[in-house]
């Protein structure tokens, strides 16, 4: 994703900014942390021959879902493509099931910031009355059953602040869709609906110290004065994160946002 310039959201006449994710080059990296193979392992156990299957990964803003979640998507590519090269070395959990791992952002499901504007929500932006639920849940339904062409989906473009329509490509090769985001096991409706369509859910877990570090930090980088960034930090998302952190029992397991460990199994 794209950055826009420093300075740009101080001389509009609203601060906006998207919710939660974490650019994965701003997150502290998580590539090579005994705790990604373990997942990777693990998400690779939930793949089912002939069929695709979607990955949860949920927490609050700030927690490093989505720097995971790209992150987990490239390394389980990696894994079952080096299975596939090596079909001598006995059955593992991978060579049955090649394909490959594709993450999807809950982001892209922003509603426009014209729609917001006309609705009178603008400046509660990542709120989930700010997403176009039913759209998502819909997207998740079809990623499910159509697996002979490429399902198309949107992403969200920071520099714009705009969720950009049809630009990540879920090819029939992706057999394993990582998706993240705030609500995803939210128990209001649309939101009730996407537990059920997941194989697994994973809470991305964080301190609220580092958390807020880390919100503070990207809404500057974002454009947003010192001040500014910090009164969004602990009033919108921190608004938000009530919400969230209430779905965590929902989870299968819990993960650290910072090294990929888990921390719980949650049942």
């Amino acid at each position: 994703m794209s950055t826009p310039e420093p300075g740009a959201a101080e001389t509009a006449p609203r601060e906006t900014a998207p919710s939660d994710p974490v650019s994965p080059v701003a997150a502290p990296a998580l590539t090579g942390l005994p705790g990604l193979d373990a997942l990777a392992q693990r998400a690779i156990t939930l793949m089912v021959p002939g069929r695709r299957v979607i990955l949860g990964i949920t927490g609050s803003p700030g927690a490093g879902k989505t720097t995971l979640a790209v992150t987990l998507a490239a390394r389980v590519t990696e894994l079952l493509a080096s299975d596939a090269a090596s079909p001598g070395d006995g059955a593992s959990s991978g060579a049955d099931q090649r394909g490959t791992a594709v993450h999807l952002p809950m982001d892209g499901y922003h509603l426009a910031n014209a729609t917001l504007d006309r609705l009178g929500n603008h400046d509660r932006k990542g709120a989930i009355d700010t997403f176009d639920g039913w759209g998502f849940v819909a997207l998740l339904n079809r990623l499910l059953v159509e697996l002979d062409h490429t399902v198309y989906a949107p992403s969200f473009d920071r520099s714009v602040d705009e969720g950009i329509a049809g630009e990540i490509a879920v090819t029939p090769d992706a057999r394993l869709v990582i998706v993240e985001g705030n609500y995803l096991l939210v128990d209001q409706s649309p939101w009730s609906s996407v537990a059920g369509l997941l194989a697994e859910s994973w809470f991305c877990a964080t301190s609220d110290e580092e958390r807020l570090r880390r919100l503070v930090d990207r809404h500057e980088r974002h454009g947003r004065s010192p001040e500014a960034a910090a009164e969004w930090a602990t009033t919108v998302d921190g608004a938000n994160a009530l919400l969230i952190e209430a779905s965590r029992p929902r989870a299968t397991i819990v993960v650290s946002g910072v090294d990929a460990s888990i921390i719980q199994s949650a049942r």
